[in-house]
């Protein structure tokens, strides 16, 4: 089992990567391999919404030049997917949701089933909002979210510092725990009973 965790920040250090580390740390001690992708700083696209990835059947951005479609190209190889990112007013950083908005419009079928979890870092408010608005994308695609034993928050402001977040820290741990748990019961056979889902009937109302 393989846990893909996209680390949200520029900063490939700092308290989101300590935080996701933390993660990572516990879910190898269960057996589970883990890798942290970092969103970098280069720039990135917003979605358009030009429906190329779904006209063309592509499962991927028609736009190439960014880091989206090298997140969406492991998508295939993972079981289970934690996103972390720092709290920018009160919001993630933008350039992940502008990601990951583009990533799951396109290839959220390589997605559903596969358990999730966010992670938000902030250096003193703002982190239960940046952790509702990134949870709300994957509720829209079927994939489970696993909780821990408060939000997945941790605090910090200079590189390393939430590493001093005692409950965040553990927190993290948790997350990991009940995420291996998790994978280990969906995992348990070789053919998982999974939800048989109805024809999507997207009601618009305007006519």
């Amino acid at each position: 089992m393989k846990v893909l965790l996209i680390n949200g920040s520029a900063r490939c250090e700092g308290n989101t990567f300590t935080a996701l580390s933390q993660v990572a740390s516990q879910l190898e001690k269960h057996g589970i391999e883990t890798e942290i992708m970092q969103l970098g700083n280069k720039p990135v696209r917003g979605c358009i919404a030009c429906g190329q990835c779904m006209t063309r059947e592509l499962r991927r951005c028609a736009f190439d030049d960014d880091v989206c479609n090298r997140i969406v190209e492991k998508f295939d190889a993972i079981d289970a997917l934690i996103v972390g990112s720092p709290v920018y007013y009160g919001q993630p950083n933008g350039a992940l949701l502008a990601v990951m908005q583009r990533a799951l419009f396109s290839a959220s079928a390589k997605l559903e089933n596969k358990p999730v979890a966010s992670v938000a870092i902030c250096r003193r408010g703002g982190a239960t909002s940046a952790f509702q608005t990134m949870n709300m994308m994957f509720q829209m695609v079927n994939m489970p979210q696993v909780t821990s034993q408060y939000w997945n928050i941790a605090y910090g402001r200079e590189p390393g510092e939430a590493s001093q977040d005692a409950e965040g820290m553990q927190t993290m741990r948790t997350l990991a725990d009940n995420m291996a748990w998790l994978l280990k019961k969906i995992h348990a056979g070789n053919n998982p009973d999974y939800p048989q889902r109805e024809p999507w009937q997207p009601t618009h109302f305007i006519r």
